[in-house]
């Protein structure tokens, strides 16, 4: 099973900071994940459509200005990270799961994602774009075709995998709480990959895993890569 480091290894340092990509890297970690919102003409990492509870700072990320949100402290020092400077830390040394947060992100990753391949080392088989914004996630597939797509969902869906099959995903990432044999044993059929989230528990690992699941996101990586 994948191990994919939520936010990094976020667990262990403030979420989706360059300090968070460290650690996770430092522990080997195969894959992390992180959130981009676009703000004022930059992608930012940050999960939250509110400041408030990872930073200093108030008000919803999208509507801050570049100057405002450099400036502040996303926890123990830490600054909200550009998606660059996420794609210069890992450098190709290990996957990357970028979740689009919205609209108005994926013709800028897309563009990203090709500068990095061609100056940091990332390969296209490197990348998976996810996002519960589904027309979202179909736009990035016109731009980049090449890479791995994530449908996300938070429920059980009636129609199980058929949702992300439609979307000409790679993998069906859902939520520990709804992920049953059903779902995997359809998204299976479907030739999808089953992505779990979020897993820091031994109990819930164990469980997951019996159902044949391809891979967790875990804020707590050394709790799983030894296994």
């Amino acid at each position: 099973m994948q191990i994919i480091a939520h936010r990094g290894a976020s667990g262990l340092a403030p979420e989706n900071t360059l300090k968070a990509m460290a650690k996770a890297l430092e522990l080997g970690a195969p894959a992390i994940e992180i959130d981009v919102q676009a703000a004022d003409g930059e992608l930012w990492v940050f999960h939250d459509r509110r400041l408030e509870r990872c930073t200093n700072g108030k008000g919803v990320l999208t509507e801050q200005s570049r100057s405002y949100l450099e400036q502040l402290d996303a926890g123990e020092g830490e600054v909200i990270p550009t998606l660059w400077q996420v794609m210069e830390i890992i450098a190709g040394r290990c996957e990357l799961h970028i979740e689009l947060k919205g609209a108005h992100t994926a013709d800028a990753v897309a563009t990203l994602t090709r500068r990095a391949e061609a100056e940091l080392g990332f390969t296209p088989e490197q990348w998976v774009v996810s996002s519960f914004h589904h027309p979202e996630l179909a736009r990035f597939a016109t731009l980049r075709s090449d890479i791995r797509l994530g449908a996300l969902t938070a429920n059980l869906p009636l129609n199980l995998a058929q949702f992300a099959d439609e979307l000409g995903a790679w993998s069906l990432n859902c939520d520990v709480d709804f992920v049953d044999q059903s779902l995997v044993a359809d998204a299976h059929r479907r030739g999808l990959k089953v992505l779990v989230y979020t897993v820091d528990y031994p109990e819930d690992y164990e469980k997951i895993a019996s159902m044949g699941v391809d891979g967790i996101f875990t804020n707590r990586p050394d709790r799983f890569l030894a296994q």
